[in-house]
């Protein structure tokens, strides 16, 4: 057996996109930054930030969509998954996308610490195997 687990503690980019499948369950979509810090040889200070794109379902989505906004902070717990789709505007180009399909999702303070949502909100639902 084998798996593979992904963490980041990062900031939104942007607010999350929130949208429902056909039967009803919630997607959430998020981009998440993540940066490092070094000092070059010069002693300067530099940073080097990448982006990370989430995918949330079910509850985990809907409270990411109602918690989280542009600059918030989260640790994200999940999958890495590649996907392949049709680009239609490039004449049916296979393009892959690379995401992290999140299984829980944290909402972190300005101060970097653990924010729980309301009671009775704990999202624990795992995202469909695709």
């Amino acid at each position: 057996m084998s798996y593979s687990i992904t963490i980041l503690q990062g900031h939104l980019g942007r607010d999350p996109e929130v949208r429902h499948l056909p039967d009803g369950t919630a997607v959430a979509t998020m981009s998440v930054a993540t940066s490092r810090f070094w000092k070059d040889k010069a002693g300067e200070r530099q940073e080097a930030t990448e982006w990370h794109r989430v995918v949330a379902f079910g509850k985990i989505a809907e409270s990411c969509g109602e918690y989280l906004k542009k600059g918030s902070g989260a640790l994200v717990e999940g999958e890495n998954r590649t996907r392949e789709w049709e680009d239609k505007k490039l004449g049916g180009l296979k393009r892959y996308t690379t995401e992290i399909v999140a299984n829980k999702v944290q909402f972190l303070g300005t101060n970097g610490k653990v924010v729980e949502p309301p009671a009775g909100d704990h999202p624990d639902d795992s995202p469909p195997p695709l």
